[in-house]
């Protein structure tokens, strides 16, 4: 007998710690007439709808039909801010055919489709409540839509909606056949294409939701909701629904409007949103389980497509680094009430913003008042906009304000718990800083600098505790870029990790722990291709070429918009700094010398490689090339097609990756392209810098790079024979048939 018709999940991998049998929800009877159905599985914080999860859901609706006296139905987790978390995304990325797909998707609409049957919108006799809390991603949405209401904690903790396509895959469980019928079609795709949660306050607005209520009253409000003690009232579309969700004019329009939308945002690399933007298009007009069977026929597809996997990598990836904050019994480092910041420039000031923001007692310190008075405005505008966005309630905006304090002296560092240096990249100042400021602050106090690229060991020397003393380099600006490398000197220790990765990821941030090498590692990586930009700059390829060749790769910005972002003269400062440290292969080009000597340093000079005005919300916006730019001297570069432009500068990238992995500079190959993907945006769709390589082919790309070192105008520069000669673990990967990730 065929064991997958016996068994719909066979070949879903299993939890290794999978609890036994009916051990992941338990059935409650809070009064006569009511049931709770709680989920609750011992081996996960937060319960995931894998394999044992999905199983004992199956018997807990089986003894659910079986009862007869039942007037309501609840749904809930094990306490009102833990409800559950989407499908199983490791078994989900494990998955190999799109029929093992469909089954695993299939066991899951068929079980919600159960409840949603059991329920008065859905024929029968129970009035099922969603009492759920914190947040609600995927499956736990797919589940709470099922029900006749829902029910919403009123915590900042709550968000609620369908990330899916953010993982490459479409909701799959209901979410894009139901949540259509509940909203109408315009706010469905405002959640789905999205991919973002809401806060409980929209949810309620749209009609996600029927109810919010505080989270000590969840339980209480649920259950006279379901025994119809209180009313409760869904949203009704009413004559939106025929004026818009099944008005095939109106779709057209909002389709036409949608899909534009779409291609700027993706580039066309992630197929998940446009597929998602059909269903939900057509759903409103399809019988529900013809809605059902088109989000199992389009994940069965998408789910196994290496866009997906190079996604669910990335999640697994990101949860990850979040046990760099824990100790080998799993336990989280303690956590800073009180911190300082030196240096109130564009980063130091950003910083500090941040961490009042997120709850921590601050003081910035600069001998500049001018300067602390633009950080104090600029802190001002980060929380009213906030505010303004709803991110931020009033009383906390006001509170974030105010727990940021400047100050030209040094009272108060005393009592603070770390302090982060962001002063001139100059070693003479960063070192006399630090010293300062260990003498001040008390001897368990971590002192951590913000540099791209001095020596962590460096900054250490003959200080008190060198244990204490780390690296913690954000990026510009500071708000938006995700990634924070947690720089370890020889002598740091374990705790100041594991401390600094929890202020980290409190900060919204994802860590990676780097060694205390020149650039570190993402400047490291910046520094060959952005200079072979230049290059073929140099040899006649134009910059408006080489950066749409980029962004068509998947890069976010092209090499030449990013040099003019990060500024000529702290990119200049910066490829003069990586020369010193590797040598030739580093070798600085100087093509771009004559604009940085002029002033034309980027955006925030008005000009760089291309010249600038003030756009929307006073953003420089391109105007076309700066006239100064200097003339190619050759025209090498003109015939090159988009491919020869795309491996001159990833391939150089891709070299000096393996370089850094073979000595250690990131841990393992994973982690290098966490820091590739989150540090410079590198293609998430292609799952980061090696994992392309690993994807292209280790043997082809050595092949590759043994051709590009030998043709003329590369062999013939300083530097550019040795740039591109293969380091020595890329030619033993391919010599061996291996792969970086093996």
């Amino acid at each position: 007998m065929n064991t997958e018709l016996q068994n719909p999940l066979a070949g879903v991998p299993i939890p290794a710690n999978a609890p036994a049998p009916g051990e992941s929800i338990r059935l409650e009877r809070p009064e006569p007439g009511l049931i709770r159905l709680v989920l609750d599985p011992p081996h996960r914080k937060l319960a995931v709808f894998d394999v044992p999860m999905l199983l004992d859901l199956e018997a807990a609706i089986a003894e659910v039909e079986r009862e007869g006296s039942l007037r309501g139905l609840i749904i809930s987790g094990a306490n009102p801010l833990t409800f559950a978390g989407g499908a199983d995304l490791e078994a989900i990325g494990k998955l190999e055919t799109p029929e093992a797909v469909q089954r695993y998707i299939a066991f899951g609409q068929a079980l919600f489709q159960r409840i949603f049957k059991l329920s008065r919108g859905g024929g029968g006799a129970l009035m099922v409540v969603a009492a759920i809390g914190g947040p609600i991603p995927g499956g736990a949405c797919e589940i709470a839509l099922a029900c006749d209401r829902i029910v919403l904690t009123r915590d900042d903790k709550t968000r609620i909606g369908l990330p899916e396509v953010q993982l490459g895959i479409v909701p799959g469980w209901g979410g894009c056949a139901r949540l259509p019928r509940r909203v109408g079609v315009p706010a469905a795709l405002g959640v789905i294409v999205a991919g973002k949660l809401v806060r409980y306050h929209a949810a309620l607005k749209m009609g996600m939701v029927d109810r919010v209520t505080p989270a000590e009253y969840l339980d209480r409000v649920a259950a006279d909701i379901a025994m119809g003690r209180e009313k409760c009232k869904r949203k009704q579309r009413g004559k939106w629904s025929w004026l818009i969700d099944k008005n095939p004019l109106a779709l057209a329009v909002i389709e036409r409007q949608a899909a534009k939308g779409i291609l700027k945002a993706t580039g066309g690399h992630y197929p998940a949103a446009s597929i998602a933007l059909d269903l939900v298009l057509r759903s409103p007009r399809q019988h529900l389980e013809d809605a059902l069977m088109e989000e199992r026929r389009v994940n069965s597809t998408l789910a196994t497509n290496p866009i997906t996997k190079a996604l669910i990598g990335i999640y697994e990836m990101t949860e990850f680094a979040k046990g760099l904050a824990k100790d080998a019994d799993g336990q989280k480092a303690a956590s800073f009430t009180r911190g300082a910041v030196v240096g109130a420039g564009i980063m130091g000031g950003a910083i500090a913003s941040l961490m009042a923001e997120k709850g921590l007692d601050m003081r910035l310190r600069d001998l500049s008042r001018d300067a602390l008075d633009g950080a104090v405005r600029e802190h001002h505008s980060a929380i009213n906009k906030k505010r303004l966005r709803r991110q931020l309630q009033g009383h906390q905006a006001d509170a974030a304000i105010d727990r940021l304090e400047v100050t030209t002296g040094t009272s108060g560092f005393g009592r603070c718990e770390i302090v982060i240096e962001a002063v001139a990249e100059v070693m003479a100042v960063k070192h006399a800083v630090l010293g300062e400021l260990a003498q001040l602050m008390g001897p368990d106090a971590i002192l951590a600098t913000n540099t791209s690229s001095l020596s962590v060991d460096e900054m250490a020397r003959d200080l008190p505790n060198p244990g204490r003393v780390v690296g913690m380099h954000f990026f510009n600006p500071v708000r938006r870029m995700p990634l924070v490398e947690i720089v370890r000197g020889t002598k740091t220790t374990d705790e100041t990790v594991r401390r600094i990765a929890q202020l980290a990821l409190s900060l919204g941030k994802t860590p990676v722990v780097v060694r205390d090498v020149p650039g570190f590692l993402v400047n490291r990586l910046l520094a060959p291709y952005l200079d072979e930009a230049v290059c073929l700059l140099e040899e006649g390829a134009s910059p408006e070429r080489i950066d749409r060749a980029m962004q068509q790769f998947g890069m976010p910005m092209g090499p030449f918009e990013l040099l003019d972002e990060v500024g000529l003269d702290i990119a200049g400062h910066a490829g003069n700094s990586m020369e010193r440290g590797y040598g030739e292969r580093m070798t600085a080009n100087q093509f771009l010398k004559p604009l940085l000597d002029s002033g034309d340093l980027g955006k925030k000079t008005g000009a760089g490689i291309f010249r600038y005005e003030k756009g929307k919300e006073g953003r420089p916006k391109s105007i076309g090339l700066n006239p100064r730019l200097p003339s190619p001297k050759s025209t090498h570069a003109v015939a090159m097609s988009h491919n020869d432009i795309v491996d001159r500068l990833i391939l150089a990238m891709v070299n000096e990756g393996a370089r850094a992995l073979e000595e250690r500079v990131a841990a393992s190959a994973s982690e290098l392209d966490l820091a590739t993907i989150f540090g410079m945006g590198f293609a998430p769709f292609r799952g980061g810098l090696l994992a392309y390589a690993d994807a292209r082919g280790v043997a082809g790309i050595l092949e590759r790079l043994e051709l590009l070192m030998t043709i003329p105008v590369v062999a013939e520069r300083k530097g550019g024979a040795a740039r591109f000669t293969p380091a020595p673990l890329l030619r033993s990967l391919a010599e061996r048939g291996n792969t970086f990730h093996a």
